[in-house]
């Protein structure tokens, strides 16, 4: 979720640091907002064998200047625009460390403003949506390019999202490889550098957080068709089909995170 001005109370984050699990490589999670909380993703990654180290920006939780003690990144999504002076935001150590990680060649995944934070980091650019809000279920269609990739070859044609933004990434980093694109806003997901990846959509949502956004964003549920609570239905509808495929998406990643750890080592 980004630039969604009208903030609401979240998906309940469930705070689950209990310290690093001996021999499990270490995913550092940042949290932009407790109204995007990693959720499903973070059980999928879990139960792929990463252990997650959360910070919560909410509750004034620090963000590392690197990934030292960690095997990759994951930045989620929330209220804040990426636009939005850093000073306000409190979003530039987030950028900033996304960056060292794509020049480190670090695995990271952002989702949503996460993304747009990656495209920033990386040289790309981000604006307020030309078309308006993006919101609720939807499909993007994968590129050629994906074909070939780790993460996304396995991924369906067309398959299932929930989208929530205001803001797009107009511009890719340099060198980026365009991975799914959209009818309305083409830059749907992106590879940068080395193990860098950018959802543009959300994948970790449950139907109880879809339901929060779409009472606390007027004017994103506007630019639909519907009302709040059709929106909420049509995006619930489509959560068993979320899981299926990325569920397996992010047990890539952490294949990923865990190649990480055994370079390391």
């Amino acid at each position: 979720m980004a630039r969604q001005r009208p903030s609401s109370d979240g998906g309940g984050p469930g705070r689950t640091n209990l310290g690093p699990v001996p021999d499990r490589p270490r995913l550092l999670v940042v949290v932009p907002s407790d109204t995007a909380p990693p959720a499903r993703l973070g059980e999928w990654l879990r139960a792929a064998g990463l252990d997650l180290d959360e910070r919560h920006l909410d509750a004034g939780d620090d963000v590392p200047a690197d990934l030292s003690g960690h095997d990759g990144l994951l930045v989620t999504g929330g209220p804040q625009s990426s636009l939005d002076d850093d000073a306000v935001s409190g979003l530039g150590p987030v950028r900033a460390l996304l960056a060292r990680a794509l020049a480190d060649g670090a695995p990271a995944l952002g989702i949503c403003l996460g993304a747009q934070l990656m495209a920033q980091a990386g040289g790309g650019r981000v604006r307020a949506g030309a078309d308006g809000p993006e919101v609720g279920a939807g499909l993007v269609a994968r590129r050629d390019a994906a074909g070939s990739d780790p993460l996304f070859a396995a991924v369906p044609l067309s398959p299932d999202v929930v989208q929530w933004h205001h803001d797009e990434i107009s511009e890719l980093p340099a060198g980026a490889t365009l991975l799914a694109s959209g009818v309305r806003y083409a830059h749907q997901a992106f590879r940068a550098g080395r193990a860098g990846y950018a959802l543009q959509f959300h994948v970790e949502t449950t139907p109880e957080i879809v339901r929060r956004w779409a009472d606390s964003d007027p004017a994103g549920v506007a630019s639909t068709p519907f009302d709040a609570a059709t929106v909420a239905e049509r995006a619930a509808a489509v959560h068993p089909d979320l899981e299926e495929v990325w569920a397996p998406f992010a047990a890539r990643f952490a294949d990923l995170v865990r190649a990480a750890r055994g370079a390391a080592v």
